[in-house]
C-alpha cells in the first residue's frame, strides 16, 4: 500500500485513522498516496489556529506579514520541480498546464507581498475620511478595518490545488488571519506537500497555516462567528454550506465560487477574414483544452453572428483536430486527463444531456490517446457542440460540463446576444471579440452587472491581453448569481473579506491617537 499523508493539525503532523482514501494517477490508474482526516480533533485544530496563529499574525505589521509572503514564495520556488512531478502524476496535467497552477500560485504570493509592502508598519486600515457628528467638530466618526479574530477556512476545488490555496491564503495571511485549508481530496497531495515545505522552512508563526486532507465531515460544525469560510466547488454543495447553522445562524462570513457558464462573443464587425475572428477561434480552442477544460473560467458557450456560424464551426474544428490527447509525460501530448474516472463519467453524462438539444461538430471520442489505455485513463478529447436554435436549447444555458466541451451558437442581433448570454444567470467571465471600440465598450458595460470580469479582445491587444480564462490577482475573480456571488483577488480589495469594518465615534483627541496606527485603505 502507498503511504498515508499526514495532516498538519493543531501545530503538529498527525495521521488520520483507517486505511485512508487513495489518490490516483488519472492516466496510468495507479495508486499514489492515501489521505485520511478520520479521528482528528477538528475543534482543537481550529482553536489552535485562532488562539496561537491569530495573535502571532496580528502582532505583526502589514509590511512584516508581506515579508512572510515573500519568504513563502521563495520556499515554493525552491521546491518547484517536485510540485510539477506531483501535479503531472496526481492531476494528469501537462507541464504547461501544471505551470498555470504552480507558477500562478507563486506569482500571486509575490504580488500580494509587493502590495503589502505599500501598507507599511500599520496594523489597522483607515477606511475613508472622518466625518463630524457634532457642531464644531467636538465629536466625530472614523471607519477602520481590523483583522478578524477568527480563522480563514478554505474548502477548495480539485482543479487548482496550488493556486487555489495560495490565491486565498495570500490576502488572508497579509490581513493577519490564520489559514486552515481543506483541499479537494482527489488532488490533495500537491497542497499538502506545499504546506509541508512551508512548515519545514519555519517561515510562518505557529498556528498560521494548517492543512486537513480527507473528509471534511464535521468541519463546518467547528466554525465560530468571527471565522470566515471560502468555498470553491459545485452549486449543490454551495447551497448546503449556505444553509449550515454556522452561516445561517452564527453569521460566519462566506465567499462562494460555484458553477459558471462562461461565454465568448464575436461582434458583428468581426468577419471570418478579420483578426478578431481569428482571436476568438484561438481563445476558444485554448480554453477548451487547457487543463482538459477543467477550469471554472473556461469558455462553455460561443456566440457568433449568424453569418459567421459555418465559418466559425469550420475554423474551431480544424484546430481541435490537431489537439493530441493522452499521457502528459509524453512531450507530444497537448491535453492530458480529467482528474479521475468519476469525473470522466460526469463529463460523459453531461455531454449526453447537451447532445439531446445539440449536434456534435467535433467528437472528442475520435481522438486516439497517446501512451494511454482508454480502458484505464481518464482521458477524453475536446468536443464541440452546436445548435442553430439557442433560444430553444435551454440545457446549453443551464448545464455546465466541467471538461473539454463547448457549444457554438448563432445570434441575429446584439440584443439577442445579450439575452442569450444572460440566460447563464451570472458568470465568472465573458470575453468580447471585435474591432470597434464603441461597440465593445457598450457591450462590456451591458454585461458587467452579470459577470465578475469582462475580457475585451481587439486586434490592438492581440499580443498583450492576459487571456479569457487567466485569473490575475490584479482583477476580480468571482461572479454573481449562478457563479456563487463571491469575490476574490482584485488587488488589495481582497483584504476586506478578512477584516471587520467598524466606526469609531470619539472626540478629535481620541481619533488623533487612532490615525497614526493605521494606513489609508486603497482598493487598487
Amino acid at each position: 500500500m502507498s503511504s498515508l499523508l499526514p495532516n498538519y493539525w493543531a501545530g503538529r503532523w498527525q495521521y488520520g485513522t483507517g486505511p485512508g482514501i487513495p489518490l490516483m494517477d488519472p492516466v496510468l490508474g495507479q495508486e499514489l498516496v492515501r489521505v485520511s482526516s478520520d479521528g482528528l480533533d477538528l475543534e482543537q485544530g481550529l482553536a489552535h489556529a485562532r488562539e496561537v496563529g491569530g495573535p502571532a499574525l496580528r502582532a505583526l505589521s502589514y509590511r512584516e506579514r508581506a515579508d512572510l509572503l515573500s519568504r513563502v514564495g521563495e520556499v515554493l520556488q525552491a521546491h518547484r520541480e517536485a510540485y510539477f512531478e506531483i501535479a503531472i502524476a496526481n492531476s494528469g496535467t501537462t507541464r504547461k498546464d501544471s505551470s498555470i497552477d504552480i507558477d500562478g500560485a507563486i506569482y500571486t504570493l509575490g504580488q500580494y507581498a509587493r502590495w503589502g509592502q505599500s501598507l507599511g508598519q500599520a496594523r489597522v486600515l483607515l477606511d475613508g475620511p472622518g466625518c463630524n457628528l457634532a457642531r464644531g467638530g467636538a465629536f466625530a466618526s472614523r471607519h477602520v478595518l481590523t483583522p478578524t479574530r477568527g480563522v480563514a477556512l478554505f474548502i477548495n476545488a480539485f482543479n487548482f490545488p496550488a493556486w487555489g490555496l495560495w490565491e486565498k491564503a495570500a490576502p488572508a495571511l497579509l490581513s493577519g488571519v490564520p489559514v486552515v485549508v481543506k483541499p479537494a481530496t482527489a488532488t490533495a497531495w500537491l497542497a499538502q506537500r506545499m504546506v509541508a515545505d512551508v512548515v519545514a522552512a519555519g517561515v510562518l508563526p505557529a498556528g498560521a497555516l494548517s492543512v486537513l486532507c480527507g473528509s471534511s465531515r464535521g468541519l463546518l460544525d467547528t466554525l465560530q462567528p468571527f471565522d470566515v469560510l471560502s468555498f470553491t466547488g459545485s452549486a449543490q454543495t454551495a447551497a448546503l454550506i449556505r444553509s449550515h447553522p454556522a452561516v445561517a445562524q452564527a453569521s460566519v462570513r462566506v465567499n462562494i465560487e460555484a458553477d459558471s457558464l462562461n461565454s465568448a462573443i464575436l461582434l458583428p464587425d468581426a468577419t471570418p477574414d478579420s483578426q478578431a475572428f481569428e482571436l476568438l477561434v484561438s481563445e476558444v480552442v485554448r480554453e477548451m483544452t487547457v487543463k482538459s477544460g477543467q477550469k471554472c473560467t473556461a469558455i462553455r458557450r460561443i456566440f457568433v453572428p449568424e453569418a459567421c456560424f459555418d465559418a466559425a464551426a469550420e475554423a474551431i474544428v480544424a484546430q481541435l483536430e490537431l489537439v493530441s490527447v493522452g499521457n502528459p509525460r509524453n512531450e507530444s501530448v497537448r491535453m492530458g486527463a480529467l482528474v479521475n474516472r468519476e469525473q470522466l463519467g460526469s463529463v460523459r453524462e453531461g455531454l449526453a444531456a447537451l447532445q439531446s438539444q445539440t449536434e456534435v461538430l467535433h467528437d472528442g471520442n475520435d481522438h486516439a490517446l497517446i501512451d494511454a489505455d482508454p480502458a484505464v485513463a481518464s482521458c477524453i478529447g475536446p468536443t464541440l457542440l452546436a445548435t442553430r436554435h439557442p433560444q430553444d436549447a435551454h440545457r446549453v444555458h443551464d448545464t455546465e460540463v466541467f471538461g473539454p466541451v463547448a457549444t457554438l451558437m448563432p445570434y441575429r442581433s446584439l440584443d439577442e446576444a445579450l439575452s442569450l448570454v444572460h440566460r447563464g444567470q451570472g458568470s465568472l467571465v465573458t470575453s468580447l471579440y471585435g474591432a470597434q471600440p464603441q461597440t465593445l465598450a457598450d457591450m462590456a458595460l451591458a454585461l458587467a452587472d452579470s459577470h465578475g470580469r469582462v475580457h475585451v479582445v481587439s486586434p490592438d491587444v492581440a499580443a498583450a491581453h492576459s487571456g479569457h480564462g487567466n485569473v490575475m490577482p490584479q482583477s476580480l475573480h468571482g461572479g454573481p448569481g449562478r457563479a456563487g456571488g463571491g469575490e476574490e483577488l482584485g488587488g488589495l480589495r481582497a483584504l476586506g473579506f478578512y477584516h471587520r469594518r467598524s466606526a469609531i465615534q470619539a472626540s478629535p483627541s481620541v481619533l488623533a491617537e487612532v490615525l497614526p496606527q493605521g494606513t489609508a485603505w486603497t482598493v487598487d
